[in-house]
């Protein structure tokens, strides 16, 4: 595929810039879904080709022709198009060509144009739930399933999956690969499942969902902690799981509520300035009420039957949170049993630094303290910048702000997330004042 020269740094050409990348992130993944449930999701790797190098033709000809009327049309016809000409290649494609014939005419207009609405929205979520289940088929390998979800539905790039994953790059790239080449030769249907099998995948794509919202919730790489597009991103893709009767399962309703209970409390998280705000330190008035209503009410539906899942117990937590007026209020010996319970499903030394914080808020921070000690697997934990986070902020309540500072300074070391530096550089300038204060 030829390439056009780079254009000139231009406002035209940012504006482009600006809105190809706003495209990419909210659109390919829906046209991707679209474009593998009509050309096959054997090829999903030509899908995702198209629909990339569709987004590259317009940043490099829109700043010289301008932005077209319907910039999502033009994406989709280029795509479509493209992928078109690949397939026309195939020896098998005369086979297929009446049905792809037709499904491509519904695309377009009486004079040949991508129509304005392009796709009904019942096809789109059609095509997105069917791609959920393809890729959390138990054929594909357990630790390619997510991975694959993520980056064909939620359009993240290699770099984010591994952050997601505690990987590198190499590794997941390799897993997509083994992903795509498993869907080509078991030949695994496009479909969305029924009975038990609908169960067993179903893990899977909550899974993906949940990576994605805490993907946005703290940004692990990058300027912002928050980045609210994923966050939406998973609330949709959750809602419409809950629409469907195969999703339409408490652990989806539980999932569902917590993430509008944590996503309801976004506002509050930066200040003006975008610098993170301790929980204490929140505007409560500025928490979403209409998200926490949401969340709530599928914390409800998600009471049905005897299940019990991690999900519950982390909107149980969230709900908590959500139904304190202020910090003091907060049930934090509620939110201690919650985690307590939590960790008898979870033993993962993450859900167990969040219970030793619950368990300092009750028991005071030198309880704090021995319960982060007394981890399971705690060295599982020593790059993980939050562990210093904690005890830092732990040993400052105690008074011990030479021993906080070191811990910050090393939290400090480890997070790549502007806002956070800012906020623990804060922190640890406070323990050295204090520590000077004291030594004086």
């Amino acid at each position: 595929m030829n390439a056009q020269p780079e254009p000139i740094e231009t406002p035209q050409a940012r504006e482009s810039a600006q809105l190809t990348e706003h495209l990419f992130r909210h659109e390919s993944v829906k046209l991707v879904s679209i474009l593998t449930r009509t050309f096959g999701i054997e090829r999903l790797q030509l899908a995702e080709d198209v629909v990339q190098e569709a987004m590259a033709r317009a940043m490099q000809t829109w700043p010289y022709y301008g932005i077209p009327d319907n910039p999502a049309a033009w994406i989709t016809r280029t795509a479509k198009n493209l992928a078109l000409d690949v397939i026309r290649r195939e020896s098998n494609f005369r086979e297929k060509e009446p049905g792809i014939a037709a499904s491509a005419e519904r695309w377009t207009s009486e004079n040949g144009n991508v129509s304005d609405s392009v796709f009904f929205d019942d096809e789109i979520s059609d095509s997105q739930l069917r791609m959920m289940f393809a890729c959390c088929h138990p054929l594909i390998p357990q630790e390619a399933r997510v991975a694959l979800a993520l980056k064909t539905l939620c359009g993240f790039n290699t770099a984010e999956i591994a952050k997601a994953f505690l990987s590198t790059e190499a590794a997941v790239a390799k897993r997509l690969t083994r992903a795509r080449q498993r869907i080509r030769d078991a030949q695994i249907p496009f479909e969305i499942p029924t009975g038990d099998e609908a169960l067993i995948r179903l893990e899977s794509v909550e899974q993906t969902i949940y990576l994605l919202f805490n993907e946005g919730y703290k940004a692990s790489t990058g300027d912002d902690l928050i980045r609210e597009d994923l966050c939406r991103e998973a609330i949709r893709l959750a809602t419409l799981l809950t629409e469907h009767p195969v999703g339409n399962q408490p652990r989806t309703h539980a999932l569902l509520a917590l993430m509008l209970l944590n996503a309801a409390r976004l506002p509050a998280r930066v200040d003006a300035n975008g610098h993170v705000l301790r929980l204490q330190d929140q505007d409560r008035t500025r928490w979403d009420a209409l998200l926490i209503a949401r969340g709530m009410m599928h914390l409800a539906r998600s009471a049905a039957g005897d299940e019990l899942s991690e999900y519950h117990l982390q909107a149980g937590i969230a709900a908590c949170h959500c139904a304190a007026g202020d910090y003091e209020s907060t049930d934090w010996a509620q939110i201690l049993a919650l985690y307590d319970r939590l960790a008898e499903l979870d033993d993962s030394p993450v859900v167990a630094l969040n219970r030793a914080v619950a368990i300092a808020q009750v028991h005071g921070p030198r309880a704090g303290i021995e319960a982060v000690e007394s981890i399971p697997n705690r060295s599982q934990l020593y790059a993980y910048h939050l562990l210093y986070a904690v005890l830092g902020d732990l040993e400052s309540r105690l008074e011990n702000y030479g021993v906080a500072a070191s811990h910050f300074r090393r939290a400090l070391e480890l997070t790549e997330v502007k806002t956070e530096r800012l906020f623990l550089l804060d922190r640890l300038r406070e323990c050295e004042q204090h520590d000077d204060t004291h030594t004086t």
